[in-house]
């Protein structure tokens, strides 16, 4: 797939080749997102193991379950946010789930936002999907706001939803469908 290019971000699908900037992102972001994430293990930071998660997610994106994004500022070498559809289903559902994380020193500055509305658009065009879901922690009002703003609606509230930092936790549930349904 080629880079998605916006106004300040190049968008592209994480390759192995991606493996060292996201150790780096991951790693200086580890405390920012602790509490949004499932607990890592020791070494989840490391290099080699973005190497062997990133050849995973070849194989699961090239049989059409998962693809992994990662943004980076234009000219700039650094993931600053990354992104990822999963749980892809195809045949009369096509849908997928949403996942996403920015770097905390751009949090709040539309970085999100803007790669999300490029991830979407690709959703909806060339993937043609008819739902994209996501899912925040109640208390996640940042999550909240971002999603409502890009056109997300509430659709339920789980009750143990995801295991969160060691922890079974309730989650929002919202979604957001295509501009057109699909033709399947």
């Amino acid at each position: 797939m080629p880079p998605i290019r916006t106004t300040r971000l190049v968008v592209t699908v994480a390759a192995v080749a991606d493996a060292t900037a996201l150790a780096r992102y991951s790693a200086r972001n580890a405390a920012h997102l602790a509490p949004w994430e499932p607990a890592r293990p020791q070494g989840y930071h490391s290099e080699s193991a973005w190497v062997d998660r990133l050849a995973l997610n070849v194989a699961e994106a090239a049989a059409g379950r998962y693809m992994p994004f990662v943004a980076r500022l234009h000219n700039d070498e650094e993931i600053v946010a990354t992104a990822n559809l999963s749980n892809i289903a195809r045949g009369v559902f096509q849908a997928c789930t949403l996942g996403y994380s920015v770097d905390a020193a751009l949090q709040g500055k539309g970085v999100m936002a803007e790669m999300l509305e490029a991830v979407l658009d690709h959703a909806f065009g060339e993937m043609g999907l008819n739902r994209v879901m996501a899912n925040y922690l109640p208390e996640n009002a940042r999550s909240a706001a971002l999603l409502e703003r890009l056109g997300f609606e509430r659709e339920g509230y789980a009750k143990r939803y995801l295991k969160i930092g060691g922890e079974w936790r309730d989650h929002v549930l919202t979604s957001r469908l295509a501009p057109e349904p699909p033709r399947i």
